[in-house]
């Protein structure tokens, strides 16, 4: 009977961070397959160590950073480093929500030629608004590490989209 109520808690957590997720994955990413293959190896990783995310304070912070770090350890993988060589695809098999604004899809498309590193780093500062601190451990990393992965992240999207400043005000990820 407890194995039943664990399982029926799980599914309760992933059905209700399920698009959550696939966003932030998205933005890691920018591409919505990859995007769900990241929520569901996530959501497998969640599954096996459900007993210890109960017992997190923010299982939602807990879920990012389990996120966040399949991604980096995929962006490291052989099979990602030749899938980078291949010509993109073309067609009609994005499963794409309804179009964003432009500005918002200029963005997103220089996001997406950041490095793994600096893209995380940006979206958990920008899109999750966590402090330097709270990026640092989720990358488990240093506070200097994040403060320059950030700095070199928005001198890149500055140069990527021709502006002299991007501010967190101006949110569009």
């Amino acid at each position: 009977m407890a194995e039943q109520g664990r399982e029926t808690e799980f599914a309760e957590f992933a059905e209700s961070r399920a698009d959550w997720l696939r966003r932030v994955a998205y933005l890691l990413c920018s591409d919505w397959h990859r995007a769900d293959d990241l929520v569901q190896e996530t959501l497998t990783k969640l599954y096996v160590h459900w007993p210890r995310m109960r017992r997190v304070d923010n299982p939602d912070g807990y879920a990012r950073t389990v996120l966040v770090n399949t991604f980096l350890a995929e962006q490291r993988s052989p099979w990602q480093r030749w899938r980078a060589r291949q010509p993109e695809r073309t067609g009609t098999e994005s499963a794409a929500p309804p179009a964003d604004p432009e500005s918002a899809l200029d963005l997103r498309r220089a996001l997406a030629a950041l490095p793994p590193r600096q893209r995380a780093t940006l979206v958990l500062r920008y899109y999750h608004d966590l402090t330097v601190e709270q990026t640092a451990d989720a990358l488990g990393c240093s506070s200097g590490n994040v403060k320059s992965q950030t700095s070199r992240g928005l001198q890149t999207l500055r140069r990527l989209l021709g502006t002299r400043s991007i501010t967190p005000a101006g949110r569009t990820l």
